[in-house]
């Protein structure tokens, strides 16, 4: 019997709600599969925790989350609640920093039965992978940027040999893995190489590490024109690896090709540390009546699960995230699932009862 601990931040909003169905599904799968066991070992962070206490999360808690197999967060943030500097509450973010997260991979997929903005009809192949760089970029200027005399605003943008090499090394590792499962096997870098130096330089080492992955087709986009693709011929893609706001812009549009940010997980990935959360904020419109779509928690738990049992190499683990990934297709195929968020009748409770109880038949 294998033994985790795994660091849950439910934080703010909806992150509450969404988490505990998403334990329902965890200890359903953990049920069924049986040879292993997650503890669950909650941390208080977030906005609500910053109004209690004048701190997004304790110094203690971090060595807690850092101690744990992996960090499972449900969402952060509440808009009426920031920084003198107005800044967002945002934990997972110092969470990033301090155990290198380089590695953002945010699936963006199609599901049966979804809303499709796109009428092409090649729009249900959907199926690739924007791999944000969670550390630097333009993200690295957080708390560091200045105003001077109420008249000149500036942060700056920074990119390292060390960690796009970390990076473009895992694109390649995640492109070769989903060929394997009838991926393109291809690693598109998007930048805007034409106009800055730092994205220049981006560029360089990506084409010297392509040079060392010859059997993964790479190839190159600038984001402006990456973003006209994405509306045009999303199905054509495989991994897009961008700098940390690039990404951060793109995966959101991604989200909306496959119905919402409801559908759009994210695992954070360093060297031997992983967060995983659903890609979507907290959303306090909607928090407490029972209207949150939890399937990015759930698909965002699955990634967890895949993450884990490589990094543990205990294959239940990875039956355990097939069992989760097959239940959330089979739930819209046969319309056993259909979340407010996507124009259906079924709410948070509902949805979650319906993918425990296919679970239950697979």
């Amino acid at each position: 019997m294998k033994e985790l601990t795994i660091a849950l931040l439910p934080g703010d909003g909806i992150g509450k709600e969404i988490v505990s169905s998403c334990l329902k599904v965890l200890n359903r799968v953990q049920d069924k599969v049986g040879n292993f066991y997650i503890n669950f070992d909650e941390v208080h962070a977030g906005a609500e925790y910053y109004q209690r206490s004048g701190r997004e999360i304790d110094e203690s808690d971090i060595m807690r989350c850092g101690e744990a197999d992996a960090m499972l967060l449900g969402a952060m943030g509440l808009p009426d609640i920031n920084f003198p500097d107005g800044t967002e509450i945002a934990p997972h973010l110092k969470l990033r920093d301090k155990f290198g997260l380089f590695a953002g991979v945010r699936p963006v997929k199609s599901y049966p039965n979804t809303p499709q903005p796109l009428v092409d009809s090649r729009a249900r192949l959907i199926d690739f992978v924007i791999l944000r760089e969670s550390t630097e970029g333009l993200f690295a200027s957080r708390g560091k940027g200045k105003v001077t005399n109420d008249t000149i605003a500036e942060d700056t943008l920074v990119i390292t040999r060390d960690t796009c090499e970390k990076l473009f090394d895992f694109a390649f590792r995640l492109a070769r893995k989903r060929k394997k499962n009838g991926g393109r096997g291809e690693v598109t870098c998007v930048d805007k190489s034409n106009v800055f130096r730092s994205y220049a330089f981006f560029r360089k080492v990506f084409k010297e590490r392509a040079n060392l992955n010859k059997d993964i087709k790479s190839t190159f986009n600038y984001v402006d024109a990456q973003a006209l693709y994405l509306i045009q011929r999303p199905w054509d893609f495989d991994v897009l690896v961008m700098e940390n706001l690039l990404a951060d812009i793109l995966s959101d549009l991604g989200g909306g090709l496959v119905g919402g940010m409801g559908m759009a997980p994210c695992g954070e990935i360093g060297l031997s540390h992983g967060l995983f959360q659903p890609a979507h904020g907290s959303a306090p419109d909607i928090a407490g009546t029972d209207k949150a779509n939890p399937t990015a928690m759930f698909l965002s738990a699955a990634m967890m699960l895949d993450w884990l049992s490589e990094k543990l190499n205990y294959n239940d683990l990875e039956t355990a995230a097939r069992l989760i990934y097959a239940a959330v297709h089979e739930g819209f195929a046969s319309l056993k699932t259909q979340p407010n968020e996507l124009g259906g009748t079924h709410g948070l409770s509902e949805h979650t009862d319906a993918i425990l109880a296919i679970i239950d038949d697979l």
